[in-house]
């Protein structure tokens, strides 16, 4: 069991920065691929970025060259740099924990975070 916790949401003017955090508490943070997704209102949850054991990152097209992840697997947290806001931004971000145990992929959610991008 991995219990994931997020910080660092708000409200934040169209072009400010937000950084995100999410500790991770239960279990081996460095075996878990981690990933921040995003759901709007009224949307399905997208993927926004994921970060695997070995560093490897990967971005949704739309947030691509504003937001940077990364993990501090000596403090078990990973974060999420938001910068250059944009209204769509708008939504609650959720930090996810991925490990895939052949056959199963076991996911773990955090109780998300509220990101608002408005003037």
């Amino acid at each position: 069991q991995v219990q994931l916790v997020e910080s660092g949401g708000g409200l934040v003017q169209p072009g400010g920065s937000l950084r995100l955090s999410c500790v991770a508490s239960g279990s081996i943070f460095s075996i878990y691929a981690m990933g921040w997704y995003r759901q709007a209102p009224g949307k399905q949850r997208e993927l926004v970025a994921v970060i695997t054991t070995g560093g490897s990152t990967d971005y949704a097209d739309s947030v691509k060259g504003r937001f940077t992840i990364s993990r501090d697997n000596a403090k078990n947290t990973v974060y999420l740099q938001m910068n250059s806001l944009k209204p769509e931004d708008t939504a609650v971000y959720y930090c996810n924990a991925r490990r895939i145990v052949a056959p199963n992929i076991l996911d773990y959610w955090g109780q998300g975070t509220q990101v608002t991008v408005s003037s």
